[in-house]
């Protein structure tokens, strides 16, 4: 049979670039771009339906609780309805129905809303800037939950779901509902966990630790010039962070001490804050004709500078603050690019006298703090600032 010839003067003009994807990178990265914009405006839409399919379940159980014969059993028997007439649907014990009714309880209260204006959060969430804090990997709502249909149309006045609600998942909320005592604390475990992005068990760690008084407690330990270098310091650094998963012997040095953290960066960076980024352990500085090492070395993402930490596995002394400055000039001459800023440094001690601390750092002329480790869990500290600083902070969308 013969070939059917191609008039090849009618075809496009091909450029040719073989088979190497770098020619066409830009154009790939806008698709991608594209890709990534829609499915985080699709899972920032499920999350938001989801939790306003559970808040409404919620109010209309918690009403026919409270206004009509409904009980336990009811609950029971809506339970097993809801399995019959969609037997995919998993999630849906009477258990979870309780779930959603203090859900909505808890935070339809008033003392919690009250709480929300006091703080000037009741319009968090409400820009577009503020949504692109949910990320497509948090966990949300399990979606055996999200597909069941809601045709009951609920009373408006048991649909107003505060907008703070959106900053976290299903599986936070009942965690947080669960462990906080107060509406401050439920607030500020809400907004911490939807800033850092924080899975389960990281919350679960975060409030086994105590959290929210290790960053609002007193900022005493931070130099002046930490303060107005960094305002946000106040609420990105801890002033206590716990080591127990090292399992730490009696006695040690600091060498074993930074070993072990290099063992276990990934839980350190964890308890530290997830704007950490590790760079190197006994950094080498030149300076004049001597070698010098910084114990860690970190990069700060928010704020954009070196972090430079110092081990010391006993009580601070002041000759310990002279020391880190000096690690601080020389990052800051010798290595700081021009679009980065002051390096901060933490020396990371077992113990210290604040008051010994306190004068330490009123005459520090560089970005600087003292930072406790506990080798063991030691939770119930006082908070001794409001939440007012935090939630400025995070009201402004920054990550």
């Amino acid at each position: 049979m013969a070939k059917k010839k191609i008039d090849k003067g009618n075809l496009p003009t091909v450029v040719e670039t073989g088979n190497n994807p770098f020619a066409y990178k830009d154009e790939f990265e806008t698709i991608c771009g594209i890709i990534s914009a829609h499915k985080k405006r699709a899972m920032y839409a499920v999350h938001n339906e989801s939790l306003n399919m559970l808040w409404e379940v919620g109010a209309y159980v918690s009403d026919r609780l409270k206004k009509t014969a409904w009980g336990d059993g009811v609950v029971r028997m809506l339970a097993d309805y809801i399995r019959t007439k969609s037997p995919k649907a998993k999630g849906w014990s009477y258990r979870t129905i309780y779930k959603m009714v203090q859900f909505y309880e808890t935070y339809s209260s008033q003392g919690f809303n009250e709480i929300v204006h006091h703080y000037g959060m009741q319009h968090y969430l409400s820009t577009s800037n503020q949504r692109e804090l949910l990320d497509e990997k948090k966990a949300i709502v399990p979606i055996e939950l999200a597909q069941i249909g809601n045709d009951v149309i609920v009373p408006i006045e048991l649909t107003q779901i505060p907008n703070v609600l959106f900053a976290t998942g299903w599986s936070n909320h009942q965690l947080i509902m669960s462990r906080c005592k107060s509406d401050e604390q439920r607030l500020f475990y809400i907004l911490y966990a939807g800033r850092e992005q924080l899975e389960y068990k990281e919350l679960q760690r975060a409030l086994k630790t105590d959290a929210m008084s290790s960053i609002l407690g007193s900022k005493d330990v931070q130099s002046e010039m930490m303060k107005r270098e960094y305002p946000q310091s106040g609420v990105l650094f801890k002033d206590t962070v716990y080591l127990e998963m090292f399992g730490l012997p009696v006695k040690y040095k600091e060498s074993k001490l930074r070993k072990e953290i290099i063992a276990h960066m990934k839980d350190f960076i964890l308890e530290m804050g997830k704007d950490f980024l590790f760079i190197d352990d006994e950094h080498r500085i030149a300076v004049g004709g001597k070698t010098f090492k910084v114990d860690l070395l970190f990069y700060h993402r928010l704020l954009q500078c070196m972090v430079a930490i110092e081990l010391k596995t006993d009580e601070f002394q002041p000759k310990d603050l002279g020391q880190l400055e000096f690690y601080l000039e020389a990052l800051d001459q010798e290595e700081r690019r021009s679009n980065e800023n002051p390096s901060i440094g933490i020396i990371l001690c077992k113990d210290a006298d604040m008051e010994v601390v306190r004068y330490a750092l009123n005459r520090s002329m560089s970005p600087t703090m003292v930072a406790l480790y506990k080798e063991q869990l030691q939770v119930g500290g006082v908070i001794q600032r409001s939440l007012e600083e935090f939630c400025k902070f995070v009201s402004k969308g920054k990550k």
